[in-house]
């Protein structure tokens, strides 16, 4: 089917005089998880990874992907057809100027952002913005538009009413002498206004786009049929509402004023009218991203509560593991952890797809068992499970690796367990000033296993958003993070792994929250770590001989604290199980 996709889009570009396009996976909205309409990139190349790119020519074509998922693309695009490239590595820009010089690579401006365009320009390359995208041309049986209503999120989750967010986008946007902000994010849009939806799997959108005015006041760009009478009525007088087809109109209409635009995250779309309707515009990050990246008190105490609910699964789960090993497949456990996830009060749904990969899947960093890949969880080896839950309160990622055999597990994985878990822990403690950037910890999370010539291939951590995405910019733990310094209230992930192709994989996850670090004698303000997640570590797999003191005491008093928040709400055997998973290093 693939390979028939590829010959119509061909076909398509060769009608409108194109010698290439691009391919991105994205939606309008350039976010992570897109609607079945905008699977553009699964259709043509059988990909369907939440990140990558494909490059089409008349005589080759390429799927680009990360370390992540390298691996999945490798089983699920043809060999014959696509050449396989590692994005960072060989980007797609410097590939189509090796292999097509001079081309007219066409591009869908709506699915670009204006920074990802300047790459390919300054490559040398020839691009030609096309509307409507050829694949949609080609794509005769493609989805329809989600039409899911748009919901409040009401202050007891929220924290801050949408009038006091909508004030301060707006007093920075004068502060900047500017005259409004596109919004096009929809995490932006549901955190600005208080509103939540389902329009993407996985994350709680309601897709629409915003005009923010210096005067506070809001445009709502979002098909009528996603907005009921209640939801009306919250969103309030301040919120004018209109279709979709209304963006080119209303851009026009911002003619001499001066408008920010996000480089990074908003499609060139924008941008482009903007100009063409006589606009400056200001290039700027959303302003909304920070403050939402900041959790204010009620939605901190919500991201806590939330990591306890979500524990009540995660606990007896690992219990039921542990007997479960040797009988159930990788298909079985995730339908096990949604089971007990979905009896949870207030279980929002899955924040994305678990990855539940047994001995050598575990090494597929992104992993989704299929009917196809499905295989049992046999006894000695390693199973990693990376999943997490949407609450109203907040959003959780949890991962956990763990030996499945009775025995003591090879001295391999201890030691390759133990330096994982040492990197874990050296970010979990941390103490560093406030200044700090995602880019400056992640090697901390790397020591242990660089001393062995050991590495893994993505980042440390992302942010996580407040019932929003699991994934949440600007902030990452990541060499390739963003500039953006680390603050008060911002959520992060704490994962470092190890990956052994075709043998195993492990990765341990836990969600931390930035918080103030009361130091008497700091010269200036510092920050460290509070700890969310709530679920104990194998011992099984742990070399204490590689661990010093302070690693012991810290992993024996987290241990101690899942256990005292988490047992209480633990009935019978699992309880009982939960205090051997939580007994101290040093108790054999």
């Amino acid at each position: 089917m693939a390979e028939a996709n590829l010959a119509d889009l061909r076909a398509e570009l060769a009608r409108r005089g194109l010698d290439g396009f691009l391919v991105p996976r994205a939606d309008e909205h350039l976010g992570e998880y897109v609607p079945p309409a905008a699977e553009r990139l699964a259709w043509l190349t059988g990909f369907t990874g939440s990140a990558g790119m494909a490059v089409v020519l008349a005589q080759r074509a390429a799927l680009f992907v990360d370390g992540r998922y390298v691996l999945q693309a490798a089983a699920q695009s043809d060999a014959a057809v696509w050449e396989r490239r590692h994005i960072t590595e060989e980007p797609p820009p410097a590939w189509i100027a090796a292999a097509a010089p001079g081309a007219r690579i066409g591009y869908d401006p709506w699915l670009i952002a204006e920074e990802g365009l300047r790459r390919f320009l300054d490559a040398g390359l020839t691009l030609v913005a096309t509307e409507p995208n050829p694949i949609d041309t080609a794509w005769h049986d493609r989805p329809g538009p989600p039409l899911h209503p748009a919901e409040p999120h009401p202050l007891p989750y929220a924290g801050r009413s949408s009038a006091e967010k909508r004030a301060e986008i707006a007093a920075a946007l004068r502060a900047a002498q500017q005259d409004a902000a596109v919004i096009t994010d929809p995490a932006s849009l549901a955190w600005l206004l208080n509103i939540r939806g389902s329009d993407v799997p996985f994350t709680p959108f309601a897709l629409g786009f915003a005009l923010v005015h210096a005067d506070a006041g809001v445009e709502l760009f979002m098909d009528g049929r996603k907005l009921p009478p209640p939801t009306r009525a919250w969103l309030g007088n301040g919120v004018g509402l209109a279709e979709r087809a209304a963006l080119p109109g209303a851009l026009a209409a911002l003619a001499g004023k001066r408008v920010r635009v996000d480089p990074a995250g908003a499609p060139v779309w924008f941008a482009e009218r903007l100009r063409a309707a006589g606009a400056e515009v200001a290039a700027g990050a959303d302003p909304c991203l920070l403050p939402k990246a900041c959790k204010n008190p009620v939605e901190q105490e919500g991201a806590r509560a939330a990591h306890r609910r979500d524990a009540g699964a995660l606990v007896p789960f690992l219990h039921w593991l542990e007997a479960a090993a040797g009988q159930v497949t990788e298909a079985d456990a995730a339908a096990k952890l949604l089971e007990l996830r979905a009896s949870l009060p207030d279980f929002r749904g899955e924040s994305f797809p678990a990855i539940v990969g047994a001995g050598e899947h575990g090494a597929i960093i992104h992993y989704r068992v299929t009917p196809e890949t499905d295989r049992p969880i046999r006894a000695d080896e390693l199973f990693l499970i990376d999943s997490g839950a949407q609450f109203p309160e907040g959003t959780t990622d949890v991962t956990r690796t763990v030996w499945t055999g009775t025995g003591r597990p090879p001295a391999e994985l201890c030691d390759r367990f133990t330096r994982v878990l040492k990197g874990h822990i050296a970010i979990a403690t941390l103490v560093f000033p406030q200044g700090v950037q995602g880019a400056h910890l992640d090697a901390f999370a790397r020591h242990a296993l660089w001393q062995a010539g050991l590495d893994y291939d993505h980042g440390t951590g992302h942010g996580v958003g407040s019932y929003l995405s699991v994934h949440e910019g600007p902030v990452s733990l990541s060499r390739l993070a963003r500039p953006v310094p680390l603050a008060a209230g911002m959520i992060l992930s704490d994962e470092p792994g190890f990956y052994a192709p075709g043998r195993f994989g492990m990765r341990l996850e836990n969600l931390l929250m930035v918080q103030p670090a009361p130091l008497p004698e700091a010269s200036r303000p510092f920050l460290r770590f509070e700890t969310l997640t709530l679920a104990p570590f194998d011992r099984r797999l742990i070399a204490p001989a590689l661990l010093t003191p302070a690693e012991i005491a810290w992993i024996d008093a987290y241990h101690a604290r899942v256990l005292a928040e988490v047992g209480p709400g633990i009935a019978g055997g699992v309880r009982a199980w939960l205090a051997a998973a939580c007994a101290p290093l040093g108790f054999r």
